[in-house]
């Protein structure tokens, strides 16, 4: 079932989130399983001794910035109060600095309550300070604050000097909670808006026509002329040496129109990819079939929406949530999964089984060692087996778009521990941060941790292993495979079928399509996206419906 558009047929190979509704306040005080069924996870925590290799600013430029981000957020404030609200609520954070604790970097301490996206908040931060940071100690505790501690230096390897320590706070703060949002975008550029106003009417009858082309490239020239002309209005404001208030006043418009801009830019992305990606004739799902789908057809458990995405009938249940890797989860889990089966839940989405640098267990490091925040592997190997009792399916998360590596090399966080002892070969080259010499991958790179070379065999034949490893000897049934973005989708079918799982669906996750500010109606370019991947992976994997949940449906 279609929720935005009931009576109409659910798009094969996406998972709704129906039965979210129906059982959300049932479980959400008992079971601790705030959020059910296909509900992301809010945040995740970059690796320890990230490192962004970058030239520190002189001293008063540093200053100026500090004033202007601030403003930014006050007019961001003004501008959303629900926003600002949301904002508040996560401060305040204390930052203190030392170069005494350690005689060649400057100590960095972060204390304060927790919020969601955090530690990418704090690395994106320092890169965008240009500071180095060549090691952290990340902490949170029970009560839900965090004690993070960071090595930082300037490019030269020298302490950071204590007279930029003041400056250097306030913009940490100010980047950590400023927004470049907004609900009310300034616009620039008289003739780029006359252009975009002709074509806007007709855009909407062909999306992947010269129409909604020409008009996505008159709004996106519309709001690039509108941030040129903020940028050489700052420009000058600096040549005559203007007061304080004139910048603040330019540095939010341009944030604003830095905003729009991207809003632009996707929007022709999304254009580009509905015409070179045309719907497709309707094919039988053996077409595309591997080994490992051919099986899952003999046993007769195949469906239309895709042979590893099961029978089509299950009721999934998102087993865990942000805070469950705090307690003895497993334990949990293993007294309540009668009343999980009672309810009707024919299988359980559990959280990455491997050791992590992140509790929650999406930065893994050891594959083979799961023995992680959520419990033990002989607590976790009792849970699956009391599941299977039950008639429930074990889903792990697999997380194998990045790993986090146990040592540095040349400084660079690149060679990894454990039974899958790989270096630096196996990491893509995006990232110059982890000195990766794989190959350079047109996904998405995941920048808080070194992301894996698919494209190589051994990679593909090692994370198959393991895989199996998990299906054969621990006990799962099948994969829930994280932040597919990231890799393709080619590589998701060959591990689906190495493995033969009962049931497989990816997390992709895409930004929905907004027009200034405004959920746009018409996201059918957006689920398209999701179905195109389900496709690369043959058909064997189903995703997660994005569409209908983010359009509020």
């Amino acid at each position: 079932m279609n929720v935005a558009n009931p009576g109409t047929p659910a798009t094969p190979g996406l998972i709704s989130e129906i039965p979210t509704r129906l059982f959300s306040k049932t479980w959400h005080s008992t079971h601790r399983c705030s959020r059910l069924c296909f509900l992301t996870k809010a945040q995740v925590r970059p690796a320890t001794g990230l490192s962004r290799q970058a030239v520190r600013q002189p001293q008063h430029k540093a200053r100026r910035r500090s004033f202007q981000y601030g403003a930014i957020l006050a007019a961001a404030a003004t501008a959303s109060p629900e926003a600002s609200s949301s904002n508040m609520s996560m401060l305040p954070l204390k930052i203190d600095f030392d170069n005494k604790g350690d005689p060649n970097v400057t100590l960095v301490s972060i204390s304060g309550p927790d919020q969601a996206d955090l530690l990418m908040q704090l690395t994106g931060a320092f890169n965008s300070l240009q500071l180095i940071v060549v090691a952290a100690e990340i902490i949170t505790t029970p009560e839900g604050r965090v004690k993070d501690l960071f090595k930082v230096t300037d490019q030269q390897h020298q302490k950071i000097p204590e007279d930029d320590w003041a400056s250097l706070r306030k913009q940490l703060l100010a980047l950590i909670s400023a927004t470049s949002r907004s609900s009310k975008p300034q616009i620039f550029g008289a003739a780029p808006a006359v252009e975009a106003k002709k074509t806007r009417q007709s855009a909407g009858q062909l999306q992947g026509g010269a129409s909604a082309l020409e008009t996505a490239a008159a709004e996106m020239q519309q709001a690039a002329s509108s941030l040129v002309a903020i940028d050489r209005r700052i420009g000058e404001l600096s040549e005559q040496g203007a007061e304080s208030s004139a910048f603040t006043e330019a540095e939010v418009k341009r944030a604003e129109a830095a905003a729009l801009l991207e809003r632009r830019m996707a929007a022709m992305q999304a254009v580009m990819a509905a015409r070179r990606n045309p719907p497709a004739q309707a094919v039988e799902p053996q077409a595309a079939r591997g080994p490992g789908a051919d099986l899952r057809f003999q046993a007769g458990g195949a469906t239309s929406s895709g042979p590893a995405a099961g029978t089509g009938l299950e009721l999934i249940l998102q087993g865990f949530n942000w805070e469950s890797c705090k307690g003895d989860w497993y334990k949990t889990l293993k007294e309540q999964m009668p009343g999980i089966a009672d309810a009707g839940f024919t299988a359980v989405w559990l959280p990455p089984p491997s050791d992590a640098v992140s509790a929650q267990g999406y930065l893994p490091r050891d594959y083979y060692n799961i023995n992680s925040k959520y419990g033990t592997e002989a607590e976790l190997r009792e849970l699956l087996a009391v599941m299977h009792e039950n008639g429930v399916k074990a889903i792990a998360d697999i997380v194998i778009n990045h790993r986090c590596a146990h040592f540095q090399e040349d400084g660079k966080w690149n060679k990894f521990g454990g039974r899958l002892a790989w270096d630096k070969s196996y990491i893509c080259n995006n990232n110059p941060s982890f000195g990766g010499t794989g190959s350079h991958k047109p996904q998405e790179d995941y920048v808080a941790a070194p992301n894996l070379d698919h494209s190589q065999e051994r990679v593909r034949k090692d994370i198959t292993a393991w895989m199996k490893w998990l299906r054969n000897n621990v006990g799962f049934d099948g994969w829930r495979f994280d932040f597919v973005k990231g890799y393709a989708g080619e590589a998701v079918r060959e591990y689906i079928n190495g493995t033969v799982p009962l049931m497989a669906f990816g997390e992709y996750w895409d930004t929905c399509e907004y027009t200034d500010g405004v959920l746009n109606y018409n996201q059918d370019a957006h689920r398209q996206r999701t179905v195109n991947w389900c496709d690369k992976t043959g058909g064997t994997s189903a995703a997660f419906d994005f569409t209908t949940k983010g359009t509020g449906c």
